[in-house]
């Protein structure tokens, strides 16, 4: 059986949970969160919102391609969604982007769950997708959010 972490980030960004949604919901927001030099191609989007369709894009890890076919669904909360991995690059990767109202705006919470392929396979995604590196993703990806909302 594949052993799962979780990773959780949490950020204060002072904007409403109506401008949070908007944001997300923007086929360009990918692109801005997307750290680089990392790339994003998306290859198909059949979303109908934030909580319902698929998104299929490819990662550029310098020349490295990385496909990735996410299903989009309701979240654990009214404000959230989900996206679970359906096919990539991990054994298994679901994160829940959870919006909580707080005095100062609303705590933007990216909780991923995850865990790696065995062996070689999971080599890859262990460098990328876990530790330190998954850290600095979501500090930019907050910052980005951030930046882009007030």
């Amino acid at each position: 059986m594949t052993n799962h972490k979780t990773f959780e980030h949490r950020s204060i960004i002072h904007t409403t949970p109506a401008e949070m949604v908007a944001f997300h919901a923007d086929p360009a927001a990918l692109r801005k969160l997307t750290m680089p030099p990392t790339a994003i191609q998306v290859l198909r989007d059949d979303r109908s919102s934030l909580t319902e369709g698929e998104i299929e894009f490819r990662l550029w890890l310098g020349p490295l391609p990385v496909r990735w076919l996410a299903r989009h669904a309701p979240g654990p909360t009214a404000t959230s969604f989900t996206d679970q991995m359906v096919r990539g690059p991990m054994a298994f990767w679901e994160h829940a982007h959870i919006f909580e109202v707080v005095e100062d705006g609303v705590t933007l919470i990216d909780r991923i769950t995850f865990a790696h392929k065995p062996g070689w396979r999971g080599l890859l995604t262990r460098l990328m997708f876990d530790g330190l590196p998954l850290r600095i993703l979501f500090l930019y990806r907050h910052w980005r959010t951030e930046r882009a909302l007030t």
